[in-house]
């Protein structure tokens, strides 16, 4: 068996990495993470989860071409409302609503100028193990899939969640109107609110 190269630590560090350029309240929550990957978000219902994964989903559009599959709301009224309430109008041809089942996103994906950035809401409606879920993502190396999960508890409700939320690049709790992050990319303050109001009301302050 051929054995792998091995790498000095100042090729390390030296090396360059494709990062988003965040600013503002999103360098504060998670810096600059790279672009390429697998990104997990996950909370308890009536926390601000859908709101928050829509509002990084529209901060993303600047960067990139973002696809949401919405597999669990569809279009529902409860999505037009969230859509309505981040201003998803603004980022009109940077952004698309799917409801593509794992096999048609993964064609949809193979074509010429498919969106790079692809939230899938939720993990738990996509019938994928642990396995099918690695070949699909190493599939695409040069896309960002962000999974959005339910939780029981401060956990992820599934089994597969939770080897999602190890495996995941960056991880995102949403508890009480808060995004936090849990790694690997924590910036300065390593949480956004999404709802100051409804944040003060739970966290008391």
């Amino acid at each position: 068996m051929k054995v792998s190269r091995g790498f000095t630590p100042s090729e390390i560090l030296n090396t360059q990495y494709d990062v988003f350029d965040f600013d503002n309240d999103f360098f504060d929550a998670f810096g600059n993470p790279e672009r390429y990957g697998v990104w997990f978000i996950w909370g308890n219902s009536a926390n601000g989860k859908t709101s928050f994964a829509l509002k990084l989903a529209k901060y993303l559009a600047r960067f990139e071409r973002v696809a949401y599959n919405s597999l669990e709301e569809g279009r529902s009224k409860t999505i037009r409302d969230s859509f309505e309430r981040v201003g998803m109008e603004e980022v009109e041809g940077r952004f698309i609503l799917i409801q593509d089942e794992i096999a048609q996103l993964r064609t949809r994906l193979k074509r010429q100028r498919s969106p790079k950035v692809v939230f899938i809401d939720s993990l738990e409606y996509t019938g994928l193990t642990f396995k099918r879920f690695l070949n699909f993502v190493r599939e695409f190396p040069k896309h960002l899939f962000v999974f959005i999960a339910h939780a029981r508890g401060s956990q992820p409700r599934s089994k597969l969640g939770e080897s999602v939320m190890y495996h995941a690049d960056l991880k995102i709790w949403v508890e009480g109107y808060k995004a936090l992050s849990k790694g690997r990319y924590i910036g300065d303050v390593g949480e956004m609110v999404i709802w100051e109001e409804g944040a003060k009301r739970y966290w008391g302050n």
